[in-house]
């Protein structure tokens, strides 16, 4: 496990942090007053979507390891909460490799503890934003080989940036350094499915200083423009599952979720 203790890390405890929310959110103690003030404002849907989120992304990344993608790229990481990425991912393949990007400096304080690799495989951090694809791709490009297929995850990142930053773009950009083969596996949240609680959402995050770009299947359908969506396609958080794997039990959901192949 190497980190990039480039710039020492500053905590803004004045203001709420996406990734702190959701750690509250999971009921982690990660997180500041600021941050609660915001998780107790939202309704009880955005639990239950947080826990969402979090199982679909066991279920992708264990289904891509089972077809024997053995790299992945995890932007937006979050705190890291057990079981973590490259846990569920080297139980079936120890020698895999994992980068993961967050822009929060308390992410960076807990991963040098937390996001330990098997002996066998590897782990990376960089504290890096997502809005800065470049410098992600470019770090990562240490750890993980380009030539062969990369798992790129953005679970629940992408509806915190909005379309004046250029959300699809900067998801184009990062599917374009990827190899072919290579597999984008996204999560985010709907403004369609149930547009009265997404409003009261947007809201309550726009009072803690975070704004928040939730899409509708259209929107979120063109982050997946040329690539192969792998069945069931673009579903709900809880109604996607992978081959070979015991289908979810039904629950609604506000998040839309899908992984697709880059050709």
């Amino acid at each position: 496990m190497t980190t990039d203790h480039s710039q020492p890390p500053h905590i803004d405890t004045s203001r709420a942090h996406p990734a702190r929310v959701y750690d509250w959110l999971l009921g982690g103690k990660d997180n500041y007053p600021v941050d609660e003030a915001v998780g107790e404002t939202l309704p009880p849907e955005a639990r239950d979507a947080a826990r969402q989120n979090r199982a679909f992304m066991n279920r992708a990344v264990a289904y891509l390891a089972s077809q024997g993608v053995d790299q992945f790229l995890d932007i937006g990481t979050g705190i890291p909460t057990e079981p973590n990425l490259h846990q569920i991912v080297q139980r079936t393949l120890p020698t895999a490799r994992v980068v993961y990007a967050d822009n929060d400096p308390i992410v960076l304080r807990h991963a040098e503890a937390l996001l330990v690799s098997c002996p066998e495989g590897a782990t990376d951090y960089i504290q890096a934003d997502v809005r800065e694809p470049d410098e992600i791709v470019r770090h990562a490009r240490q750890v993980l080989d380009f030539d062969r297929p990369i798992a790129l995850s953005l679970i629940a990142l992408m509806h915190f940036i909005t379309d004046e930053q250029d959300a699809h773009g900067i998801v184009r950009g990062l599917v374009s350094a990827l190899p072919s083969g290579s597999y984008l596996i996204l999560s985010h949240a709907s403004i369609d499915l149930f547009p009265e609680l997404s409003e009261q959402v947007i809201a309550q995050y726009a009072k803690g200083g975070i704004r928040l770009g939730f899409r509708d299947r259209a929107e979120v359908t063109r982050f997946y423009d040329g690539l192969e969506l792998v069945p069931p396609g673009l579903v709900t958080a809880t109604e996607w599952y992978g081959e070979g794997q015991e289908r979810p039990e039904p629950e609604e959901s506000g998040i839309y979720a899908g992984v697709a192949r880059i050709p």
